[in-house]
């Protein structure tokens, strides 16, 4: 388990608050822990804590009324839930899922402490809105990929990061597709098309990167 008796040091905005500030985060926030697997939050939840992670990660995810899901983003270890920030400033409800694809340990700052160090402590505010401002800047990043990027350089770019410098990726076309932001079907045929080429071998639950020289090739395509 992770040392948890001076959380706010490990993120670099909060350790530069003054020690007041620091000692009210310590003593008013709760550390939680919770399985791999279990949705932390969801739609038409409302936040009741700010939530900052101290171990594991978090995928968000939202799915389209058609019924397609996308990743988001990830939240790592020293990071803060920019869509809790959001509903927290808001008085709104989550419009998307977050679950843990790991163990996760957070602090859960409460609702009332968040507003009141918002509105008077600007090293606070600073540290909520700069991380706000980088996750929004990653999001239209993401747009503009499912917008206008080419599917297989997409898909390319998604195993060679997936593989963590190795030459196998443990995922399904499903999870994919989440990832992706489209339909298994489509996945499934631009992965034949990889497996036609000799890049990838596919087995049940992992792809095996056999041409990893090729995927990164055109993964860095960029017209």
């Amino acid at each position: 388990m992770t040392d948890t008796s001076e959380w706010v040091e490990r993120f670099p905005g909060l350790s530069r608050l003054d020690l007041p500030t620091k000692q009210l985060l310590l003593t008013r926030s709760a550390i939680v822990a919770v399985p791999a697997g279990t949705t932390i939050f969801g739609p038409g939840n409302s936040p009741e804590n700010m939530l900052f992670l101290l171990d594991g990660t978090v995928r968000v995810q939202q799915v389209s009324e058609t019924g397609h899901e996308i990743v988001l983003y990830r939240i790592e270890a020293g990071q803060s839930c920019v869509l809790t920030t959001a509903c927290l400033l808001a008085y709104d409800d989550y419009a998307a899922t977050g679950i843990a694809e790991t163990a996760v340990e957070a602090a859960a700052v409460p609702r009332d402490v968040f507003d009141d160090l918002v509105a008077q402590s600007k090293p606070f505010r600073d540290f909520v809105f700069a991380a706000f401002s980088k996750r929004i800047t990653d999001l239209f990043l993401m747009i503009d990929e499912v917008a206008f990027q080419r599917l297989d350089v997409r898909l390319a770019d998604k195993l060679i990061t997936l593989s963590h410098d190795t030459d196998r990726v443990a995922t399904t076309h499903q999870k994919l597709s989440i990832e992706l932001g489209t339909a298994r079907e489509v996945i499934s045929r631009q992965l034949q098309e990889f497996q036609r080429r000799g890049w990838i071998e596919q087995a049940r639950g992992s792809i095996s990167l056999i041409g990893r020289d090729q995927l990164v090739q055109l993964a860095n395509h960029n017209t």
